[in-house]
């Protein structure tokens, strides 16, 4: 029961949705908002075959490398800067200021300096997404329990042993919250670095449709967009109810008590 109730409040705003839609759309003759069946079909025609490796798997490359990097330097440099108030003076300035450059205008400086090749895409999307992370691994180590600091000093509980117990585990939720904002940033950032001098990629041809105006295709895109980044939240939880399972378990207790 409670699984059936759980699926109904899933799918019950998105088929309302597409029911508003096809009675929006059953007797118009706008160009530029196709209706639900043909936007069915086209999505078939574009997508599936071909062009999804020739375009759609370079593109989930790209983002997959961006994102990989991106969690390796925020999680190791996070962890240094959290856990050293010296690191935390010297670096925060140039953290700042770097944190408030957005991603999509280094583009144009990063073509100059790395070309228009795979190199520029996936520096930008890295560069987009280290930032939650790393911020977030920051705060995580910071906000370790300071009774539990001590206790573990006292009972010395020192050197990989005191990371491996202490300080990972009481900043692994915050760091999984900087991961799952940087997935979301990454597939936006995937899609612009794809728009610029690129003859590849989602970005480019869903540009490209909207250039030759094939009004339908593009919206196929945007479509397949959405559905990537609603499997990717799906891994993303799956993966985060496994990783923190011992978090979620101490919150049940918690909340039962």
């Amino acid at each position: 029961m409670k699984t059936l109730r759980s699926a109904f409040f899933f799918f019950a705003l998105p088929v309302a949705l597409v029911l508003i839609w096809w009675a929006a759309t059953i007797s118009s003759t706008n160009f530029f908002v196709p209706k639900p069946g043909q936007l069915v079909e086209t999505f078939a025609q574009v997508w599936v075959g071909d062009r999804f490796f020739s375009d759609v798997a370079p593109s989930l490359g790209r983002l997959f490398l961006g994102l990989l990097i991106a969690i390796v330097i925020g999680i190791v440099l996070g962890l240094l800067v959290g856990s050293s108030k010296i690191l935390r003076t010297i670096l925060e300035p140039v953290l700042e200021f770097l944190r408030a450059l957005p991603p999509p205008v280094l583009v144009p400086v990063l073509m100059l300096i790395l070309g228009i090749d795979d190199n520029m895409k996936v520096t930008v999307i890295a560069f987009g997404c280290v930032w939650p992370v790393l911020l977030n691994a920051i705060e995580g180590v910071r906000s370790v329990d300071t009774v539990l600091a001590e206790t573990t000093l006292s009972f010395g509980i020192r050197g990989l042993s005191r990371w491996r117990f202490l300080i990972l585990p009481g900043a692994a939720p915050r760091i999984v919250t900087g991961v799952r904002q940087a997935v979301s940033i990454g597939l936006i950032l995937m899609v612009i670095s794809e728009m610029f001098a690129s003859s590849s990629g989602l970005g480019f041809v869903i540009v490209q449709f909207q250039r030759s105006f094939a009004v339908p295709e593009m919206w196929s895109g945007i479509a397949l967009l959405g559905l990537i980044g609603l499997a990717l939240a799906f891994v993303f939880q799956f993966v985060e109810r496994r990783v923190l399972a011992w978090y979620y378990g101490i919150r049940e207790v918690e909340n039962a008590g």
